[in-house]
């Protein structure tokens, strides 16, 4: 390519990759070699030459039907407007826990939560990789975050049914095992505790955030009869779907008869039979921001520590009611 523009292999480099230190007529002369050799510049090669890496590794852990789920499109949403915005190229992973993770691949890795790969997060730590957590308040860890406040989350639901008159509150709770399902459950026990509120056990369904769980649960709360409760909060909008279907097929009125609120805010909220309230989480602005923050540290313009917690936000549709007697 030198050769054909007579010009330096120097003035090659520097036209490929983009300096101003370049006489405008031998830029012409290697533009039209490049063209002429249908060169494509190894991006690899350019990356390892620089020291710089312009790629960002997502690591989320996997589980059924994640390609379906709303939280999951949301995070890999915004992470990729982000990178599309600051021309950063994204390499995503999906994890067990223990497949190997390319390191050399990225110039920095986000993890979608932590589930089961926290090793991965400590390896990636102790290897010097600039990594930012989403959607884990992870203070036990030397790394940076940003998630939503899961337990405000709670605290807003149990509000909001208590402002409307309900003393009989039950709830479905995510998988207690992340930190998401557990801070939400604790947040709406801690309000109604502190309001002197019964919750009894009988109220409360430990689920998972499935379908399946929400079935299992509304239909325990049925059976109580004359002692069901007269609403429910649900850690997702998807187990709060669920319900509100098999209230309505025993021929039930919500929120006439019970009250549902749910989680997260995403489409099933506006397209069921009844508008569902929910508590919105700002799952495509957290994984935005992620983006960008990671993207300050890797490029050395920020080295203070990160941590950041969103507030969640009361959304307010048809699915709840004041308590009637």
């Amino acid at each position: 390519m030198a050769r054909r523009a007579k010009v330096s292999i120097a003035t090659v480099s520097r036209v490929i990759n983009n300096l101003s230190t370049v006489a405008p007529e031998n830029r012409a002369k290697v533009e039209e070699a490049i063209a002429h050799l249908k060169f494509i510049p190894n991006i690899s090669a350019q990356r390892l030459a620089s020291g710089h890496n312009n790629s960002i590794g997502l690591v989320m852990p996997g589980y059924p039907g994640m390609f379906h789920s709303f939280y999951a499109i949301e995070i890999i949403r915004g992470i990729g407007h982000a990178c599309e915005t600051l021309n950063l190229d994204l390499v995503f992973h999906i994890t067990n826990g223990f497949n190997p993770i390319n390191y050399n691949a990225v110039g920095g890795i986000i993890f979608a939560d932590i589930i089961e790969n926290r090793r991965q997060v400590e390896e990636a730590v102790s290897l010097g990789i600039p990594c930012m957590i989403i959607n884990n308040q992870a203070d036990e860890l030397e790394v940076d975050y940003i998630a939503v406040d899961n337990r405000l989350g709670g605290e807003i639901a149990a509000d909001y049914l208590y402002s409307l008159g309900h003393r009989k509150i039950a709830t479905v709770t995510g998988n207690l095992n992340t930190q998401s399902g557990a801070l939400r459950f604790e947040g709406f026990k801690n309000y109604l505790d502190n309001k002197k509120c019964v919750c009894p056990e009988t109220f409360i369904f430990k689920g998972d955030y499935s379908r399946r769980s929400a079935h299992m649960a509304i239909e325990q709360f049925l059976a109580l009869g004359k002692d069901r409760p007269t609403s429910i909060f649900a850690a997702s909008d998807e187990m709060a779907s669920e319900m509100i279907g098999v209230i309505m097929e025993n021929g039930l009125k919500v929120p006439d008869d019970i009250s549902v609120i749910g989680f997260d805010d995403g489409p099933s909220c506006l397209f069921g039979t009844v508008g569902l309230t929910t508590v919105k989480q700002p799952l495509f602005e957290m994984a935005e921001k992620a983006v960008r923050l990671l993207h300050n540290v890797i490029q050395h313009k920020d080295q203070t520590r990160q941590r950041l917690t969103l507030p969640p936000q009361l959304v307010i549709r048809e699915s709840c009611g004041s308590f009637r007697k």
